[in-house]
C-alpha cells in the first residue's frame, strides 16, 4: 500500500448486547496492542498521515524555530524556601529536561540567580537529562525531600504507561540508596523523621487503590499494606499537611470523599477517620495548630470551609459559609493565616484570613486572569507564593506580603523575539445556548487583526476542569499571523462554580456539546470569526467527536488530541483503566438501561453517518493508560469507512502516554506539526505549505 492512500482497516465483526440492544463493533480487534496487524495498521497510518503533511514540513520548521526562538531555553524558576533550604529548579539551552536545585538558605529573601550561572554551594538533587540518558521517554511521578532535607525521594517512567519506579537519594553523599520499589502510582509522603516513605499502588483497572508503609534500608518485600480501599468507584492518595504533623490518607470518587489521619511522628500507627464517609459529601482538610480546617459540600453546592478540633474532627463549625456565585476550591493553613483560593464570575482569586484582622482579597490587575497559591511549603512564613498568568502576561511568579498587603513580582517568564503584552487584547463574550442559558467565551486576539479571522475555538468540559486564561508561546505564531484563539467554557467544566459542572454531566452531559456550537455560532455571527477550526484533548476529544458529528458544517477542521471518542464501549468495561471510578461522571450504561441509551445517543463512535465531515486530526499515544490509543484509531477508521469529506487523518506516538512526547524539543516539534495543520485548514497557508 502507497503511503499516499488511506489505510483500510480490516472489519472483523465483534457482537455486544447490552439491555436488549445488539452493536456490532468491526474494528473491536484494535485493542488489541500485541497482534501484529494492530502495529501495522498504526504505522500505516502514521504514513499516511506524514505524506498527506508532507508539503506543510517546511512550516513546521518555522514554527519550531519561532516556539524556540520566543522560548529562554537556559531558565530558572524562583526559589521556593523550606526549612535550611532554596529549592529551584532550571533548564539548559539544548537539554530536553530540567534540573532539580537548592542552595543553603541564610534570609527570607530568596537568592538573585541568573540563567545559566550556578551559584556557589548549589547542590543539584536531580538532573532529568541524566536520568532519562538515551530513553526516547521519560517521566518523574514524584520528587520529594524529607522534613529533615536529608533524603529525597523519586519515581520515573521511561515509557509512557504511568507506572513508576521509586528510589531514595541521600542527600548528604548523593548515593542513590539500595531501596527500589517498582510500579507505584504518583506521589507519596514522608513520616515526620523521614524513616518511612508512603506510597500508593494501582489495581489492575490503574485505580490507585492500597497505601503502602516503606522504612528507608529495609527490602521491599517487607512494605506494609496500610490500607486497601475495596469500593472500585474510589481511588486513594497520600500527603503530609503543611505543618509536617499529620500524615493525611483520601480515599475518594466523583462525589465522596473520606479522609484518614495519623501523627506523622508515629508513622506506624493506626490512621484515624475523620468523618465516615457519606455519598455525596466531599471534603479536605489541612492543619493548624489545635484546629483541623475543613472544605466540604454538606448543604454546600459550591463548599464551605469549616474547623474541627482535633480531638473531635468530625464536628464541624463554619468559618466561610456557602455563596450561590462563589465556589471554593482550596484551603492553605500556615501558622498565622488561612488562605483559601476560589472562583467567582468565571475567574480565580485568592482570600486571606488573617489570625488576628479582618479578612480580605487580593485584587489582580487584568480582567482575564489565573491567579492561585503555589509554592508555599514553609508553614512559619509572612509571605504568599502566587502563580499568576494571562492570555497576554506570561506565567509570573509574585509573592504577596501579608504584612504590607503588596504584591512584589519576583519573576516573569521571559519571552524572547521582541514580545509585547500590548501588541495583543483579551476580550470576554457570552454565547446564549439554547436553553438560554449564558456561555462565556474567553478570546485572544493581535490588535488591529482584521475580523471576521479564523479561529482555533478550544474547550473541553468534563470533571469540574476549568481551562482558565493561561499563556502560550506557541499561541503566538498563529494569533501573529491574524488568527483568533478563543475557549468555550461550557458546562461540565467549572468555570462558573459547581452548578456548572452539574449541568454538564450524567444525563445533562450533552449540554457540553451544544453549548460548544452555540459558542461557535455566535463566533461567527458576532463577527470575530471566519473558518473554525474546533481543538480539544482527551475528555475535550469526546467533545471534538461530539461536535462533528452534531453540526459538521460549523467547522473547518477538528483536532482531536488523545481522544475520548469511544467513550460507550470503555465505560461498558469496568476491566478497563478507570471505568468504574467513571461512573459518577459519565452514568454506569453496564447496569441502567436508560444511561446506556442516552450515551449512545451521543458517543462519538457510534454516531458516525455518511454526512460530510471536516478534515480531523486525531493523536494519540500507544502506551496512554487513561484514554486507549484504539479509541481514536477505531474513530478514525469507521470515518473513513462511512463519511465523506476529511481528510481523516491519525498520528499516533509509538512510544508515549497520555502527555505525548516528554522531551521539551519533542514536545515543541510536534505542537509545530499540529499548528501546521491548523494554519492549512485556516487558509493561512499558500499552495505549498508555507504560511501565508
Amino acid at each position: 500500500m502507497s503511503s499516499d492512500t488511506p489505510p483500510v482497516a480490516k472489519k472483523v465483526p465483534a457482537e455486544r448486547t447490552h439491555h436488549g440492544d445488539t452493536v456490532i463493533d468491526e474494528y473491536a480487534w484494535l485493542a488489541d496492542k500485541d497482534d501484529p496487524d494492530t502495529v501495522a495498521y498504526l504505522e500505516a497510518e502514521n504514513a499516511f498521515t506524514q505524506a498527506r503533511t508532507e508539503h506543510l514540513k517546511p512550516l513546521q520548521e518555522t514554527l519550531f524555530q519561532e516556539i524556540k526562538g520566543r522560548t529562554q531555553e537556559t531558565d530558572l524558576s524562583v526559589p521556593t524556601r523550606k526549612g535550611g533550604w532554596w529549592y529551584y529548579s532550571r533548564t539548559e539551552e539544548g537539554k530536553q529536561y530540567g534540573i532539580q536545585c537548592r542552595l543553603a538558605a541564610t534570609g527570607d529573601t530568596p537568592p538573585v540567580l541568573k540563567p545559566g550561572e550556578p551559584l556557589e554551594g548549589e547542590q543539584i538533587l536531580l538532573d532529568g537529562n541524566e536520568l532519562a540518558g538515551d530513553s526516547p521517554f521519560f517521566a518523574m511521578g514524584t520528587s520529594a525531600v524529607s522534613p529533615d532535607g536529608g533524603t529525597l525521594a523519586y519515581s520515573t517512567d521511561f515509557s509512557g504507561n504511568e507506572r513508576f519506579t521509586l528510589r531514595f537519594r541521600s542527600l548528604a553523599t548523593g548515593e542513590v540508596l539500595d531501596d527500589q520499589i517498582p510500579d507505584i502510582f504518583y506521589g507519596g509522603a514522608w513520616s515526620a523523621d523521614g524513616s518511612a516513605f508512603f506510597y500508593t499502588t494501582v489495581d489492575e483497572a490503574w485505580r490507585p487503590y492500597r497505601v503502602h508503609r516503606h522504612i528507608i534500608g529495609t527490602p521491599a518485600e517487607q512494605d506494609v499494606l496500610v490500607y486497601e480501599e475495596p469500593d472500585e468507584r474510589f481511588w486513594v492518595g497520600i500527603g503530609l499537611t503543611r505543618s509536617e504533623r499529620y500524615l493525611v490518607l483520601g480515599a475518594s470518587s466523583k462525589i465522596t470523599s473520606e479522609v484518614r489521619v495519623l501523627d506523622a511522628e508515629y508513622p506506624t500507627g493506626e490512621f484515624a477517620v475523620v468523618r465516615p464517609r457519606h455519598t455525596g459529601v466531599e471534603y479536605s482538610i489541612d492543619h493548624a495548630g489545635d484546629r483541623f480546617l475543613i472544605l466540604h459540600n454538606e448543604g454546600a453546592e459550591n463548599f464551605e470551609l469549616a474547623e474541627a478540633p482535633i480531638d473531635d474532627p468530625s464536628k464541624w463549625t463554619p468559618l466561610i459559609r456557602h455563596r450561590d456565585d462563589t465556589r471554593l476550591l482550596d484551603v492553605d493553613a500556615f501558622s498565622d493565616h488561612t488562605v483559601v483560593h476560589f472562583r467567582r464570575d468565571g475567574l480565580t482569586g485568592i482570600r486571606v484570613l488573617p489570625a488576628e484582622g479582618e479578612p480580605y482579597e487580593i485584587s489582580f490587575p487584568e480582567t482575564l486572569y489565573t491567579a492561585e497559591p503555589a509554592g508555599n511549603p514553609e508553614f512559619h512564613t509572612t509571605r504568599l507564593r502566587v502563580a499568576y498568568a494571562s492570555f497576554v502576561t506570561p506565567p509570573s511568579v509574585y509573592d504577596y506580603d501579608l504584612v504590607g498587603h503588596e504584591l512584589i513580582l519576583l519573576k516573569r517568564r521571559p519571552v524572547l523575539g521582541g514580545y509585547d503584552p500590548d501588541d495583543y487584547e483579551q476580550f470576554r463574550e457570552w454565547a446564549t445556548a439554547a436553553d438560554g442559558t449564558k456561555v462565556p467565551i474567553s478570546i485572544i486576539a493581535r490588535k488591529g487583526a482584521e475580523r471576521p479571522a479564523p479561529t482555533v475555538l478550544y474547550g473541553y468540559g468534563s470533571y469540574e476542569t476549568s481551562i482558565d486564561p493561561s499563556f502560550s508561546v506557541a499561541r503566538l505564531s498563529l494569533l501573529d499571523r491574524g488568527m483568533v484563539f478563543a475557549v468555550a467554557h461550557v458546562r461540565g467544566g467549572g468555570e462558573m462554580g459547581r452548578r456548572w459542572y452539574e449541568e454538564g454531566k450524567l444525563t445533562r452531559k450533552k449540554n457540553t456539546f451544544t453549548d460548544f456550537v452555540d459558542a461557535a455560532r455566535h463566533m461567527r455571527e458576532s463577527g470575530w470569526s471566519s473558518e473554525i477550526v474546533a481543538r480539544g484533548g482527551s475528555a475535550g476529544g469526546l467533545l471534538m467527536g461530539a461536535v462533528a458529528n452534531l453540526a459538521p458544517e460549523v467547522f473547518a477542521g477538528v483536532v482531536a488530541e488523545v481522544p475520548f471518542v469511544d467513550a460507550l464501549n470503555t465505560i461498558l468495561d469496568p476491566t478497563l483503566p478507570l471505568t468504574v471510578i467513571e461512573w459518577d461522571e459519565w452514568g454506569d450504561p453496564l447496569h441502567n438501561p436508560d444511561v446506556y441509551a442516552y450515551m449512545k445517543s451521543y458517543t462519538p463512535y457510534e454516531n458516525i453517518d455518511d454526512r460530510t465531515y471536516p478534515p480531523i486530526l486525531a493523536i494519540t499515544s500507544l502506551n496512554d493508560t487513561r484514554v486507549l490509543y484504539h479509541e481514536p484509531a477505531k474513530w478514525i477508521a469507521r470515518l473513513r469507512a462511512t463519511a465523506t469529506g476529511g481528510p481523516f487523518l491519525l498520528k499516533t506516538e509509538m512510544g508515549a502516554g497520555h502527555g505525548g512526547r516528554s522531551g521539551r524539543y519533542d514536545a515543541w516539534r510536534e505542537e509545530a506539526f499540529t499548528l501546521s495543520w491548523i494554519l492549512e485548514r485556516a487558509g493561512k497557508t499558500d499552495g505549498t505549505g508555507e504560511s501565508k
